[in-house]
């Protein structure tokens, strides 16, 4: 295939996604046909979390994908960086999940040559709504995905979070947030556990507390793994960027939250 020419008063522009659409390339699965029945037998990512603390932001995500009742697959990926500032954490059907991850990497990516500036997080949370709209024929297939943004504001100086509905919407969390078959018991976990200012221990520690009673109640949601050595994923965003937290970091932090559960007379 040859690179596509374009004249300078038929310029593509930044949008990725668009370009493909001129080339008549799909960017993500298209619907199934009218008609269809409803997808099934599909693996599902489950829980994803995502909090504020001084410095930027804290995002985790379990390993679990599910396929109906049985586990698919107990070491998916669900948290990437987006950018060097920011991260997307992924729920719903795992397919198309990932290539919407992929696609909005690449679109940023372009954007920033095209443009050569860098796209505000603001402009960054559109862009990811654009795409997630642009999923809901899928998505009313059964094939749902419900991305969680969040990222490090370089002109506010301050991590911010930015949750969605199937229909693209998103939306501005101020503190914390979490989706997935698990959300709610997360949710409940950093609630009871946040504070304004937490340090970057504090909220890597609450994110993985999350994780584990949300593993407890639900079982779509993987919790560690000690006997295969599987731990869910952790990255803090901060003005340095996104920087995934060290896999032996967390799989101490599980043995201390293990332990001091033994300690207080709960089971493990």
């Amino acid at each position: 295939m040859t690179l596509p020419l374009f004249t300078p008063t038929d310029d593509p522009g930044p949008d990725f996604a668009g370009l493909l659409r001129r080339l008549a390339m799909p960017s993500l699965p298209t619907a199934p046909a009218p008609g269809s029945p409803p997808a099934d037998g599909f693996r599902h990512g489950t829980t994803v979390v995502a909090l504020r603390f001084a410095e930027g932001v804290v995002m985790a995500g379990d390993r679990r994908a599910t396929e109906g009742h049985a586990i698919a697959h107990r070491a998916m990926e669900k948290v990437f960086p987006a950018d060097r500032f920011s991260a997307v954490a992924i729920a719903g059907a795992a397919g198309p999940a990932v290539e919407m991850v992929r696609l909005f990497q690449t679109q940023l990516e372009h954007y920033e040559k095209v443009e050569g500036v860098v796209l505000s997080l603001e402009g960054k949370a559109n862009q990811l709504g654009q795409m997630v709209r642009g999923h809901l024929p899928m998505a009313m297939q059964g094939l749902a995905v419900v991305p969680l943004f969040a990222g490090f504001d370089l002109a506010r100086q301050t991590g911010r979070i930015f949750t969605y509905d199937v229909t693209g919407g998103h939306y501005e969390e101020t503190e914390y947030h979490a989706t997935g078959s698990g959300g709610r018991d997360a949710r409940t976990t950093i609630k009871l556990g946040y504070r304004d200012a937490l340090a970057r221990d504090e909220a890597v520690e609450l994110a993985i507390q999350s994780l584990y009673e949300a593993a407890d109640e639900d079982s779509a949601t993987g919790g560690p793994d000690l006997i295969r050595g599987i731990y869910p994923l952790v990255a803090t965003v901060t003005v340095e960027g996104f920087t995934p937290v060290p896999e032996d970091e967390v799989a101490e932090r599980f043995a201390a939250l293990i332990e001091r559960r033994r300690q207080e007379g709960r089971q493990p």
